[in-house]
């Protein structure tokens, strides 16, 4: 009985223990119910604050990508348009640019040690008229008084090995230009070679097999003619080339000598600006710069730098004028130096017509092939009008350029026209155009003009009045030349 009793009481104690635990347990349960409704909300709260957060952020970049794609329209959109806003340009900054200049100098190292400069060059950019200019100067040109005593220590290629100071030659090329150069580029031959490499190499046309050795600067150049890429090396060897070890050289048609080598590396700069304004090539701009800072001397500020080259990625090297100092060489002095005397006055005049006269010289691809009634840019007519002269057949001055990219054609021309009886007073070569173009500079007769075109059997009769021009006409031989 006891026992039962006992039993009863156990099983009301667990009974109440369970119904107490029951009662905790559903406590337990209410406030974790409560504790998870509050963290639901406050997660709800936080991902609502993240979400505006985001929002907000989308909000400014679109407002922020809205202006940026407006200022790159407003600065003539495309890649141009895009560099020009990132360097923070406005539609007004490039207006306000004028034409950049600078002196390129290639440097090498003889075999006495000497820092010679093998690459001379005046090099000008305009970002409003996209043209640009190169003017080669022959590396044996004299910089001294008097030539009939001329020693190899006067020829502008060793003037900066003096005090290796590029300041020495520039002013020495505004002493023969008469240009006002402030900025100079100096270009180390492992630095050239590096450049070539960095950008996967250039495609290029070489216009002679060339063969030649020296033991004494370790320079061994040895190239097949024609189209190939070339390596870092193999430019090198390009743009140094003079002489095969034969004694012979570029064609007289292509220019002997230096004047030939001048040429080419005219040419092959010009591929190298094509060819590194390939797309792929931006990947390759930290390379590119590192490359730069090792073997590029400049005086170029950053900031003047900055301002052009929004511009300049979108040059067409179809806009490229090139000239060579104009003078002759000659060895009558005392020591028998060759040395190249420039001729003062032909000077000034193709440094006007380069840097002043651009905008006037060069003919449009639109401007057709008609040879009758033809109307140019002054209101003024050409072709069958009738024209007082006042200068004759017999005082004519040609200047040729050609445009057409076959160097035969130069020669061709300017033999057709003194074999009948006109002075060619210069050549050279200008930027590629499919038509002919002869151009009155002066008052040349309407008849002189058509006998020229009559000469050539081809042309389009243009007019370009230029007070500064030496030349009387200029011939542009086009594509269309045969």
């Amino acid at each position: 009985m006891e026992n039962k009793k006992t039993n009863k009481r156990t099983n009301t104690a667990k009974n109440k223990g369970n119904v107490k635990n029951n009662k905790n347990r559903n406590s337990n349960n209410t406030k974790n119910a409560k504790n998870t409704k509050n963290t639901k909300t406050k997660q709800k709260k936080k991902m609502s604050t993240r979400k505006k957060i985001v929002l907000v952020l989308l909000l400014i970049i679109l407002i922020a990508g809205g202006v940026f794609a407006y200022k790159t329209y407003k600065n003539g959109g495309g890649l141009t348009g895009m560099l020009a806003t990132a360097v923070g340009h406005d539609e007004n900054t490039k207006k306000n640019l004028g034409e950049f200049r600078c002196l390129v100098l290639g440097i090498s190292t003889d075999e006495e040690g000497a820092l010679l400069t093998d690459t001379i060059m005046v090099a000008s950019y305009n970002p409003n008229t996209q043209k640009a200019t190169l003017l080669s100067i022959p590396r044996d040109t004299y910089t001294g008084n008097t030539p009939s005593r001329a020693t190899a220590y006067e020829k502008i290629n060793s003037v900066y090995s003096r005090h290796e100071d590029p300041q020495d030659v520039l002013d020495e090329v505004n002493e023969i230009t008469g240009l006002d150069l402030k900025y100079y580029i100096i270009i180390k031959n492992e630095g050239f070679i590096k450049l070539v490499d960095a950008i996967g190499g250039v495609t290029f046309n070489v216009p002679i097999d060339m063969d030649y050795d020296d033991t004494s600067q370790d320079l061994h150049i040895h190239l097949k003619a024609g189209v190939q890429e070339l390596d870092g090396d193999k430019a090198e060897q390009l743009v140094r080339f003079r002489h095969n070890n034969d004694g012979t050289s570029y064609p007289e048609e292509y220019g002997d000598n230096d004047t030939g080598r001048m040429r080419t590396q005219r040419e092959f700069i010009m591929a190298v600006i094509q060819q590194t304004a390939k797309v792929e090539n931006i990947f390759k701009l930290g390379q590119i710069l590192e490359v730069a800072q090792e073997n590029v001397l400049t005086n170029i500020d950053f900031n003047v730098a900055k301002d052009y080259i929004p511009y300049a990625v979108e040059f067409s090297t179809e806009n490229l004028l090139t000239a060579v100092l104009p003078g002759e060489n000659t060895n009558k002095n005392s020591s028998g130096t060759w040395i190249f005397v420039h001729d003062e006055d032909e000077t000034a005049a193709l440094i006007q017509e380069l840097f002043y006269d651009r905008d006037l010289e060069q003919p449009t691809e639109e401007a057709g092939n008609t040879t009758g009634n033809e109307t140019n840019s002054t209101g003024n007519t050409t072709g069958n009008q009738t024209s007082s002269s006042k200068v004759s057949k017999a005082d004519i001055k040609l200047e040729i350029l050609d445009g057409s990219g076959n160097s035969r054609n130069l020669q061709k021309v300017v033999d057709e026209l003194e074999s009948a009886g006109y002075e060619v007073y210069r050549t050279g070569t200008t930027n590629s155009t499919s038509k002919t173009t002869i151009i009155n500079k002066k008052d040349a007769a309407d008849t002189i003009l058509e006998n020229i075109q009559t000469i050539l059997r081809v042309g389009t009769i243009s007019n370009s009045q230029s007070s500064s021009s030496k030349a009387d006409v200029t011939v542009v031989i086009g594509r269309d030349y045969k």
